[in-house]
């Protein structure tokens, strides 16, 4: 996969530089492509203003953090919401898995990833990872999610055999993805528990814990929705690493989603593109 550039960095654009790569992992945000469950309380139209919102608070987090490169990788094509200052990086075809895999892939050193259901993202959650010391002594960081996913993952090399094979998209899925990372001698770190945005409760919620944000702004400008659960044909995939769509029926050894305080708690401890997959490594 061959990155463009997403536009030219001025001076005082972005962070100084860092020693890490941040990844974003996204969809363009286009009515019915994405955050498709949080219809019916939104119109698809609507949910995708607010995708857009999301995307567009997320880049600016990762703008303001120091970074060796900052990379979109992207499921469809870049919009006037991007800032300059990214790379542009097609995902691959492939489940989640694959394509997580394949932007770690893309990468040399130590590289952060993130996805765009997280808009109460700051650069101050994510400044363990990327501090001077922050690979000292740490190989892996997580930032596990409330719904049992995760929305950031770290890696202080490219090891896309990590990813490969971890399923999606389950109730288990960071816990799956974590104890992978120790299997492996990875010594791991955590970061903030957040809540992704799959709801119109949970864009209540999250948008009331980052008053500031384009994305809170477009919750308010929406309005009060009613909280229901979404009805009809089965959700696209997930927007964002590890994220969990809601089960119908409660499971054995499921917990339930867990409300972080102010967007963020500390943690116990811890689309689609048309490109081939790089091979294994």
């Amino acid at each position: 996969m061959t990155p463009v550039t997403g536009g030219t960095a001025r001076p005082g654009d972005a962070a100084p530089d860092g020693v890490a790569t941040l990844l974003v992992i996204a969809k363009e945000p286009l009515p019915g492509r994405v955050k498709t469950r949080l219809t019916p309380a939104y119109t698809p139209a609507e949910a995708a203003l607010l995708a857009e919102a999301a995307l567009t608070d997320t880049l600016r987090a990762v703008r303001a953090m120091p970074a060796r490169r900052r990379v979109l990788v992207l499921d469809g094509r870049p919009g006037p919401w991007l800032p300059p200052g990214f790379e542009v990086l097609p995902q691959c075809a492939g489940g989640l898995d694959e394509r997580l895999a394949a932007a770690f892939a893309a990468c040399t050193g130590p590289a952060l990833l993130v996805g765009m259901d997280t808009p109460q993202l700051t650069p101050g959650l994510l400044a363990p990872a990327l501090g001077p010391a922050a690979w000292q002594g740490c190989d892996a960081w997580f930032g596990p999610a409330a719904d049992g996913g995760f929305w950031a993952l770290g890696l202080a090399g490219p090891r896309p055999g990590l990813l490969r094979g971890v399923p999606m998209s389950t109730a288990e899925t960071g816990a799956v993805q974590r104890r992978r990372l120790v299997a492996a001698g990875l010594r791991v770190r955590d970061l903030p528990e957040l809540l992704d945005v799959d709801t119109a409760a949970d864009a209540l919620r999250v948008a009331a814990a980052a008053p500031g944000s384009r994305f809170a702004a477009a919750v308010q400008r929406l309005g009060p929705r009613p909280s229901r659960p979404a009805e009809g044909p089965a959700a696209a995939p997930a927007d964002s690493p590890g994220q969990v769509p809601p089960p119908r029926e409660r499971t054995t050894g499921q917990r339930p989603p867990h409300e972080p305080a102010a967007g963020a708690r500390p943690a116990p401890s811890p689309g689609r593109g048309g490109r081939p997959c790089r091979p294994a490594n």
